[in-house]
């Protein structure tokens, strides 16, 4: 098995405390309101702490579709929180896991940077497919917009 890392960075206009609470605690209510397409996250395992797995329940191309999300670490005091998809439709063949570690600070006007580290834990020593990748973080980025807009459109 082989680990191939990636880094990301942007920004946003919501303050960093706001987009943590949305992003990490009140994901679970927040996401099946603020984008149409998913359905339910309901937790299969755990308590909500490091460990829990979360099955999240979407539709796509007119199927009911899931993703299994484990949390791996959530650190409130420095705004920082880390889960890995371990299953479902998101987790390509050749991944054992693809773990995305985020962390929040102060950005422009009052807004967030969001810095983003994505292990693929390949079950090979192959890199992941690009197009596998690139498909990966389009819908990664639509989901963060379309919840930072319906943070904004509710602030």
């Amino acid at each position: 098995m082989a680990v191939f890392t990636f880094e990301d960075q942007t920004t946003s206009p919501v303050a960093p405390t706001t987009l943590y609470k949305a992003l990490v605690k009140d994901a679970d209510d927040i996401v099946p309101k603020a984008v149409d397409s998913f359905k339910s996250v309901e937790i299969v395992e755990g308590n909500g702490g490091p460990g829990t797995i979360k099955k999240i329940s979407f539709v796509e191309d007119g199927e009911t579709k899931f993703v299994l999300h484990k949390i791996e670490g959530i650190d409130e005091a420095n705004l920082g929180y880390s889960y890995s998809i371990v299953g479902g439709v998101a987790l390509p063949d050749t991944a054992e896991k693809i773990t995305l570690d985020t962390k929040l600070s102060d950005g422009p006007n009052g807004g967030s940077v969001v810095k983003l580290s994505i292990k693929y834990h390949s079950k090979v020593d192959a890199p992941p497919n690009e197009e596998e990748l690139k498909t990966g973080k389009a819908k990664s980025d639509a989901l963060f917009k379309v919840i930072e807009a319906y943070l904004v459109a509710n602030a």
